[in-house]
């Protein structure tokens, strides 16, 4: 009898934990990847939370004073406004693509705390007369 009471309260501590983790907001500890006219859809909901964003980075979007870096991600149907603080990876140049990750301000600017740089693998050897190239090399 006192084994049967020790499995049934083992059962039912263990269910008791399950429900908890089934049924606690697990959201706030999610991170979402969208694209930026995913994110314009999204409207009031895209603000404060945590989410990558991915496309390319526009042409002539680019501008940098100091530390402070803002340009524009683009997915071809919307774009949004990225400011980001620091040195950008090397590969960072227009037309490239990005994720960054960070949150939507009630401003309409995402605000950057991490940005990966998206490339190819592909080495590619030099032809005759051509210097080396590292473009399959990230930093950052």
């Amino acid at each position: 009898m006192n084994r049967k009471a020790l499995t049934l309260g083992l059962l039912l501590v263990a269910g008791g934990a399950l429900a908890v983790i089934a049924t606690a907001d697990l959201g706030d500890n999610l991170v979402y990847y969208w694209s930026p006219s995913e994110m314009l859809q999204k409207g009031e909901d895209a603000h404060g939370a945590t989410v990558r964003l991915g496309g390319l980075i526009e042409a002539g979007s680019i501008q940098q004073s100091g530390l402070d870096l803002q340009f524009k991600v683009s997915d071809g149907k919307g774009s949004v406004l990225v400011k980001s603080k620091g040195t950008p990876p090397a590969m960072f140049r227009e037309g490239i693509g990005v994720v960054v990750e960070g949150s939507l301000q009630r401003d309409g600017t995402f605000a950057c705390d991490r940005m990966m740089i998206k490339h190819d693998n592909d080495y590619r050897a030099p032809t005759d007369g051509q210097k080396p190239s590292m473009e399959s090399v990230v930093e950052g």
